[in-house]
C-alpha cells in the first residue's frame, strides 16, 4: 500500500469515529462536521477586529490596491490553467514524481518534496497564512460594517486546512458590491503582503548571515567506493586530505592527483575526526554509447579498473600519468578490456557554438583529447585547460568523433559563468563516457544554494544560472522552484536548512549570537513565503468558493447591471459557472490527467 492510500484509510477512520462521537453529544456544539472536514466555529476576537479597524479610510485604500492586483492573477491562473488542461488534452505528459496527485498536497510526508524534517516550519507557514487570510476578511467586515456570525478553523481530520470568517448573510446583502468585493480580496492581499515581507527578510539579512563553511561538503559516497568503505557519508566535510587543506571540490581533485600514497587521510569537519582512505579505482558511473561498452547501473556494485595497457593503477594520478603519452589505450577493468580513446566525453556540442561553427558535428558524441596541443584525459583536465584562454582566442581542439580522428580550429566563445574560454558543449563528468574515481564522494552543492538565494557562495563557487537571481522577481521565483530543483534547474531539490545540511554551512555577522537558530528563522521565513504564496495563487483562481470566484462574482454584476439584458441574474450565474466549471475540470485534469490519459 502506497503513502497515498494509507492516508485515505487514516481520513476514513478518522471520519467514522469523529461521527459516532457527534451522534453520541461528545463534541461541543462549536464542532460541526461534514465527512472528514471540521469546522470549529467561535465568536471571540470580533473586538479585536473592530478596534484594528478604526482607520477606515486606509484599509479601503489598502484593498482597493489589492483589488487590482488580485484581478490581474485572477486573469494570469485563468490563461494559465486553461493552456495547461488543453496542452495536458493534446500531448499528455508521461506521469513522473512531479505530477502525482499527492504532490498538489503541502502535507510533509506525503508530497514527495516536502519532507518531514521541515513540517514543523510548513506548518507554522500555513497557519500564519490562514490567520492572515481570513483576518484580512474579518478585518474588513468590519471596515465596511459587515457583522460576524463566527469565525474558526477548518481541518482535515487533524490537519488544519483553512480558516473561515462567517459574516452575517442579511449584514452581506445590504453592504454594497465594492464593499464586498474589498471583503473578499482582503485575504490574498495579506497573503501576498506576508509573501513579500518575508521574502525580503530572507533575502536581506538572514541569508546575508549564512556563509558556505570550509571544505567539500559531502552529499553522499558512491556504493562500494573507497570513501564509502571508510566510512565518509552525507554531511560530512571535507576539510583536508593528505594535510593539503581543501576549499571546494576543485581544491579536493587536485590534492588527490597530487597525493603519491595509495593510503590518504582525509580530515574531515575542521579536524573533528581523521579518516584513512584506501584508494582504489573504480568505475561509479557511466553514459549510454561510451566507447568502452559499460554500464553502471544504480544500485550496483562499481567497476574496478585495474590497469592500463599492462600498467597497474590504483590512483586517477598514475591512471593520467599511464595515459598522458597515449590518446587510445587498454582499459583493464574487472568487467573486461576495452581499447578506448581517452579524453573527455562531449555528450553534446550546442548548435551555434563555437565548437559547431569550427564544423563539430552536432549529433554525434565527441571525445576531446587534446587543445592547442596540451593532453586532455578527463572533465577535470578540460576545465583547467580552458580557464587558461579568454572568449575570442582561437585553439586548435583534437577530438574522436565516429571513429576518427579531427583537428577543429575553435575561437573560443565567452563562458556565461566566469567570462573565460568557452565551447559550447555538454560534458560527462570522467573519462570517455566514465565517472572514474580513486575516492568516491558526491559533493554537496551549498554555495550553489546560497548564492540562487540571493547570498556569497563563497570561493570556488559559481552561479550556474548566471542572470536568473538578477532582479527581486527572479529571487522570488528560484526560491519557489528550489524544492523541485531536480525537474525545473537540474540540481538536486533544496527543502531549506534541514540538520542534515547545516554543516555545511556558517552564521556570521551580527546574528552570529543566534547560531543555528538563524537556519530556524530561515527555513520558517522560506516556507511562510513559499506556503503563502501558494494560497494567496491558488484563492485566486476564478471558481467558487473561492475569493477569485467570489471576486468574479462581483465584477460580473457590475458589467451584467450596465447591459441591456432582461435577466441579468441569470447571465451573471451562467458566467460564472462556466468559468467555474472550466477552472475545476483544468484542475482535474492537472492533478489526475497525466495518470489517466498517458
Amino acid at each position: 500500500m502506497n503513502t497515498l492510500l494509507w492516508v485515505l484509510v487514516g481520513v476514513l477512520v478518522y471520519s467514522l469515529v469523529a461521527k459516532a462521537l457527534q451522534i453520541r453529544g461528545y463534541l461541543p456544539d462549536s464542532v460541526r462536521l461534514q465527512g472528514p472536514i471540521a469546522t470549529i466555529h467561535t465568536q471571540r476576537g470580533r473586538a479585536l477586529l473592530t478596534r484594528l479597524a478604526s482607520p477606515k479610510r486606509f484599509w479601503r485604500a489598502y484593498s482597493n490596491v489589492g483589488v487590482g492586483v488580485a484581478l490581474v492573477i485572477m486573469a494570469g491562473m485563468f490563461v494559465l490553467l486553461l493552456f495547461q488542461a488543453v496542452t495536458i488534452l493534446r500531448n499528455p505528459p508521461a506521469p513522473s514524481a512531479v505530477n502525482q496527485p499527492q504532490n498538489f498536497l503541502v502535507v510533509p510526508g506525503v508530497n514527495d518534496f516536502l519532507p518531514l524534517a521541515v513540517a514543523p516550519e510548513i506548518v507554522f507557514g500555513l497557519l500564519l497564512g490562514l490567520v492572515v487570510h481570513e483576518g484580512g476578511h474579518g478585518l474588513l467586515c468590519r471596515v465596511e460594517d459587515i457583522d460576524i456570525d463566527s469565525m474558526g478553523v477548518v481541518l482535515l481530520a487533524i490537519l488544519p486546512v483553512g480558516a473561515f470568517v462567517e459574516p452575517d448573510e442579511e449584514s452581506q446583502r445590504t453592504a454594497d458590491r465594492g464593499d464586498r468585493t474589498r471583503m473578499f480580496a482582503a485575504g490574498v492581499t495579506n497573503n501576498f503582503v506576508l509573501t513579500a515581507v518575508a521574502f525580503a527578510l530572507l533575502f536581506g539579512p538572514v541569508i546575508g548571515a549564512v556563509g558556505v563553511a570550509p571544505g567539500v561538503a559531502v552529499d553522499g559516497a558512491y556504493e562500494g567506493s573507497p570513501a564509502a568503505t571508510a566510512g565518509i557519508g552525507n554531511g560530512d566535510r571535507i576539510t583536508a586530505v593528505g594535510g593539503t587543506p581543501v576549499q571546494n571540490d576543485g581544491d579536493l581533485d587536485a590534492a588527490l592527483l597530487a597525493a603519491e600514497n595509495r593510503t590518504v587521510t582525509a580530515e574531515i569537519d575542521g579536524g573533528d575526526r581523521a579518516v584513512q582512505v584506501e584508494r582504489s579505482l573504480v568505475i561509479v558511473g557511466s553514459v549510454s554509447g561510451n566507447p568502452a561498452n559499460l554500464s553502471v547501473e544504480s544500485g550496483s556494485d562499481p567497476i574496478r579498473v585495474t590497469a592500463v595497457n599492462g600498467t597497474p593503477v590504483d590512483t586517477r594520478g598514475e591512471f593520467r600519468a599511464a595515459t598522458a603519452d597515449r590518446e587510445v589505450a587498454r582499459i583493464e577493468t574487472s568487467a573486461g578490456d576495452a581499447v578506448v580513446p581517452v579524453g573527455a566525453y562531449v555528450t553534446r556540442a550546442a548548435p551555434n557554438g563555437p565548437l559547431a561553427n569550427a564544423s563539430a558535428p552536432t549529433n554525434a558524441s565527441l571525445i576531446v583529447t587534446a587543445i592547442d596541443g596540451q593532453r586532455i584525459t578527463s572533465s577535470a583536465d578540460l576545465a583547467r585547460v580552458l580557464d587558461e584562454y579568454e572568449a575570442g582566442d582561437r585553439v586548435p581542439v583534437r577530438a574522436y568523433a565516429d571513429g576518427s580522428v579531427e583537428t577543429y580550429d575553435v575561437r573560443l566563445g565567452e563562458n556565461p559563468r566566469d567570462g573565460r574560454g568557452f565551447l559550447g558543449v555538454d560534458i560527462f563528468p570522467g573519462t570517455s563516457g566514465l565517472l572514474v574515481t580513486d575516492f568516491g564522494v558526491r559533493d554537496y552543492p551549498a554555495g550553489t544554494y546560497l548564492e540562487l538565494l540571493g547570498g556569497d557562495g563563497g570561493s570556488g563557487s559559481a552561479n550556474p544560472f548566471p542572470g536568473l537571481t538578477d532582479s527581486p522577481l527572479s529571487l522570488v521565483y528560484v526560491a519557489l522552484v528550489l524544492p523541485l530543483a531536480s525537474f525545473v534547474l537540474g540540481i538536486p531539490n533544496f527543502p531549506g536548512f534541514t540538520p542534515s545540511v547545516t554543516n555545511f554551512y556558517v552564521v556570521q555577522g551580527p546574528l552570529a549570537p543566534l547560531g543555528d537558530g538563524v537556519f530556524i528563522f530561515a527555513n520558517v521565513l522560506f516556507w511562510a513565503a513559499w506556503v503563502n504564496l501558494q494560497l494567496g495563487l491558488f484563492n485566486c483562481i476564478p471558481g467558487y468558493p473561492l475569493d477569485g470566484g467570489r471576486i468574479l462574482r462581483m465584477v460580473a454584476e457590475a458589467v451584467v447591471s450596465r447591459l441591456p439584458v432582461g435577466d441579468p441574474e441569470r447571465l451573471v450565474r451562467t458566467v460564472t459557472t462556466g468559468v467555474g466549471l472550466t477552472m475545476l475540470a483544468s484542475l482535474l485534469l492537472m492533478i489526475f490527467g497525466p495518470q489517466l490519459l498517458s
